[in-house]
């Protein structure tokens, strides 16, 4: 498997500085800040792109495991929504919502979730940030 790579770079002190966030192969640039960050400003933030990875990781290992199963998922859309609080130990990333809504041709509900369950429990992004971190699952047929 190839080495995936990002490059931050970062211009001044933490509150007045800017920066841009780069994907290796430049799929995605992006400015960020202390305001884009903590506040509500323009540009992204490291918890938006780790929510980013976690709904394409979540949707991709979903519609595989919907394949394994004998479905043919026609449509799958996930949000993440990252819970990022001050904790006693500093910022953490303390919990995740993970929210898809799947079009999936020949399926009951019961299966869905099942299916939906085992894709949370299985996707990369998942295994890595769940040490620690709470990750919730709503799952629903559209």
């Amino acid at each position: 498997m190839p080495i995936r790579t990002a490059t931050a770079h970062w211009d001044g002190n933490l509150t007045e500085g800017s920066g841009t966030i780069k994907t290796g192969k430049g799929g995605y640039q992006g400015n960020y800040s202390f305001k884009s960050r903590f506040e509500e400003g323009e540009g992204t933030n490291p918890e938006e792109l780790i929510a980013a990875a976690h709904s394409g990781c979540f949707s991709m290992a979903f519609s595989k495991a919907l394949a394994d199963a004998g479905y043919t998922g026609t449509s799958v859309e996930t949000i993440a929504k990252l819970h990022f609080d001050k904790t006693d130990a500093g910022f953490s990333v303390t919990r995740i919502d993970l929210e898809t809504v799947g079009t999936v041709p020949g399926i009951d509900d019961s299966e869905f979730q099942k299916i939906a369950q085992a894709a949370k429990e299985g996707c990369p992004i998942s295994r890595l940030l769940a040490p620690g971190t709470e990750i919730t699952l709503s799952a629903k047929l559209a």
